[in-house]
């Protein structure tokens, strides 16, 4: 089973919406994933049409009060399941930082449960912040995904989640720690800007970093999935949203053959 965190410390760059599209765009090509929704928002899990019930989430394994096979879900879709999120993770930050091992203490949880998964991916949804639960994440990890909006900040906030990498590699808490990609997303090809900030990511980082030739982008039917419950797949099977998260799913998956960028 192999770790993936979507992650930005950023809001509102479709992380949730590429957690989820991406995951049952997997399952649809038969590909077993696994959705963590590490959120104390929980919209991975509503997305997914999943109402949060207190105790359900990977809040007690974390504190070794449970393990994380008690809190696999099956999804309404095939080959998809789903850990939900709850508002109790929000407490979970205090709970863990009282620990010498805080910072890996999901890494633990899910190198424990890797050996008897029945899944090739396990998604994690970070939370749009640089605390305790993002963190772990990405010492969890063995890559990370980085959606990038569109947008004239983009390339400040990929710096600082950049940064965070370096971090958690040169501290030891996860030192083979490599990026998936970077994915473009958001993209209005009528304005000038969506264009230029996707030229300028191409040309200072494609060398550097894996940019995903699969672009997300801004529709009102990727908006509109979330609130009826769906993915995208399901809500609007045969839109541009469904088939540029068939795309990226595709190419993620032929990607997994050859090396990924350190």
């Amino acid at each position: 089973m192999k770790i993936i965190a979507i992650a930005n410390q950023k809001g509102g760059v479709g992380k949730t919406t590429t957690a989820v599209n991406l995951s049952a765009a997997l399952a649809e090509l038969q590909q077993p994933t696994l959705l963590i929704d590490l959120d104390p928002q929980a919209n991975a899990s509503s997305s997914l049409g999943n109402n949060p019930v207190p105790g359900q989430s990977i809040y007690q394994p974390l504190l070794g009060q449970s393990t994380l096979d008690s809190k696999v879900q099956a999804s309404p879709y095939p080959n998809l399941s789903l850990v939900p999120g709850e508002i109790d993770l929000a407490g979970c930050e205090i709970e863990i930082a009282r620990n010498a091992d805080h910072l890996v203490r999901l890494r633990k949880v899910l190198h424990e449960y890797r050996s008897r998964a029945p899944f090739k991916y396990a998604i994690l949804d970070c939370p749009p912040s640089l605390g305790i639960l993002m963190t772990n994440a990405l010492a969890a990890a063995d890559t990370v995904l980085i959606p990038l909006q569109c947008e004239y900040f983009a390339l400040e906030g990929l710096s600082k989640i950049l940064s965070v990498i370096d971090q958690i590699r040169e501290a030891g808490h996860n030192p083979g720690l490599s990026i998936e990609g970077i994915l473009l997303t958001m993209y209005d090809a009528r304005t000038n800007l969506s264009q230029q900030v996707a030229q300028d990511v191409r040309t200072n980082l494609a060398d550097k970093i894996h940019v995903f030739n699969s672009i997300i982008p801004r529709t009102v039917r990727l908006s509109e999935a979330p609130s009826h419950g769906k993915p995208i797949l399901a809500y609007d099977n045969s839109g541009i949203g469904s088939q540029s998260y068939r795309q990226l799913a595709q190419e993620f998956v032929s990607r997994q053959t050859a090396p990924v960028t350190a």
